[in-house]
């Protein structure tokens, strides 16, 4: 099992720097952060760009794999976006993965931009998808589809990865998940909106049988893959105590999660935690693990 912490785009150069540096120190194995033009009710405080926080990230790591959660349709287009990967990836060294997402239909990215509802958000979600892959891995691209055009589009220098960096799709419904079974190396979930705890995980269970079925109608091994929790989505913060996110990382275990990711805790309001807890959950030892500076 691997496990992630996502630090929100918050936070001014040196406390930023801390944080990414103890996510590593700390013996974690990847760190994400939202791509997002404001969230829910963070929107009026700080919030910087994913991108420049990501290339901060990269820059003061060296080992823990580094994404956006989630890059979606609602605020990117893939032309101008596939540069951006192949920025993140040469400053990662290689460490980069982008985590793609369809875009909900309401809310604060779309509402700052004044975008109409596209008649089809899975439609696009597979347009944007498709084409940055190609974006990624053919020297000139030139597309004229529904949702976006490129013309001569040029991928120099390429990824780092090869042929490109991994994909792994967010769903949490059955288009969704039988898109993400189709084009992603990997598959994200936050699980189904409930107010207990017991109605997720069950419901993480049909979500997890409906892309092993998925993959399998895809032609792939439905055990292949990654698949990771984002547990953002509970109706519990994972991260509350030390003992419930050991209990999330094991149930995530059993239902064939390879990845369990959490929130790096936040003085107040939304993930509202104490830091110290994660120097007390089960993850890989590290020779720096009790010393991270904080």
């Amino acid at each position: 099992m691997r496990i992630g912490l996502t630090v929100l785009p918050e936070h001014r150069r040196d406390e930023a720097t801390r944080i990414w540096r103890a996510v590593e120190e700390l013996g974690f194995d990847s760190g994400w952060t939202f791509d997002h033009l404001g969230w829910r009710t963070l929107v009026d405080g700080p919030w910087y760009g994913a991108v420049p926080t990501l290339s901060l990230a990269a820059l003061v790591t060296e080992r823990i794999e580094i994404g956006p959660f989630v890059v979606s349709p609602n605020v990117r287009s893939p032309v101008p976006f596939a540069r951006d990967v192949l920025a993140l990836d040469e400053l990662s060294r290689g460490r980069f993965t982008a985590a793609l997402g369809a875009g909900t239909p309401r809310g604060y990215d779309t509402e700052v931009l004044g975008l109409p509802r596209p008649a089809s958000r899975l439609a696009r979600f597979e347009e944007f998808t498709v084409l940055l892959d190609r974006l990624l891995t053919e020297e000139r691209v030139t597309h004229h589809g529904e949702y976006y055009t490129a013309v001569e589009a040029r991928s120099a220098p390429g990824c780092v990865q090869r042929p490109r960096v991994p994909f792994v799709l967010a769903a949490d419904g059955p288009r969704t998940v039988d898109l993400a079974a189709r084009l992603g190396e990997g598959w994200v979930t936050t699980g189904s909106a409930h107010d207990d705890l017991e109605p997720w995980w069950r419901g993480l269970a049909d979500l997890c049988a409906a892309y092993d079925e998925a993959r399998a109608r895809a032609g792939h091994d439905p055990s292949s893959g990654r698949r990771i929790l984002d547990s953002d989505g509970a109706p519990v913060y994972a991260l509350s105590s030390a003992g419930l996110f050991d209990d999330v990382v094991g149930r995530a275990g059993e239902l064939g999660f390879t990845d369990v990711v959490a929130a790096w805790p936040r003085r107040e309001g939304v993930f509202a935690g104490d830091e110290d807890v994660l120097t007390r959950v089960s993850v890989p030892s590290s020779p720096s693990r009790t010393s991270s500076g904080r």
